[in-house]
């Protein structure tokens, strides 16, 4: 049981772009040393982002971190010395050489599964309403809210402008 508590996460620097090769380097280091009970996992943490770009919406996956790989491993020498020496490793993020391991609050931060939604639309961007009550009118962007995944759109209505707050798939750049 002891073993079990000595494993944690660590985050591992890498060069940029080499995560992918970190990983699958790493993960036949791992074996080929027989250290699956000391070295239990590598992840990269990506997320998942909704991209809305003429109406058409895809999903992506991103790196959350990039330029890191996390690791759940015991520390001990020869751990540190197989991670250290992996092709694309540049280090532990930690002080010194003194790799420092991720409180459980933290990894659960990074490992949060909130999906991003992103738009191509701008404030001051001419947009067309899809739905609602001024379907088909047309307004300009005032303002983006990425949190909540809605914009607000000024629209020229009986010679008076109305502000109207809308869902990113609710609008469509003017042509």
């Amino acid at each position: 049981m002891a073993e079990n508590e000595a494993i944690k996460w660590y985050v591992v620097h890498t060069y940029s772009g080499y995560e992918n090769k970190v990983k699958v380097n790493l993960e036949k280091a791992v074996e080929n040393n027989g250290m699956q009970d000391k070295i239990v996992e590598v992840r990269i943490p990506l997320e998942e982002v909704v991209e809305i770009k003429n109406n058409k919406a895809r999903t992506v996956q991103r790196k959350l971190l990039p330029g890191y790989v996390m690791v759940r491993m015991e520390m001990t020498n020869e751990t540190w010395f197989v991670v250290r020496n992996t092709r694309g490793v540049t280090g532990f993020v930690g002080s010194g050489n003194k790799a420092t391991p991720l409180s459980e609050t933290d990894f659960a931060n990074i490992f949060d599964t909130q999906q991003k939604v992103q738009t191509d639309i701008h404030v001051g961007d001419e947009v067309r309403i899809l739905a609602g009550l001024f379907e088909n009118f047309t307004g300009r962007v005032s303002e983006i809210d990425p949190t909540g995944q809605r914009v607000k759109v000024v629209v020229p209505m009986l010679k008076r402008e109305t502000d109207v707050e809308l869902a990113y798939d609710e609008v469509i750049r003017a042509e």
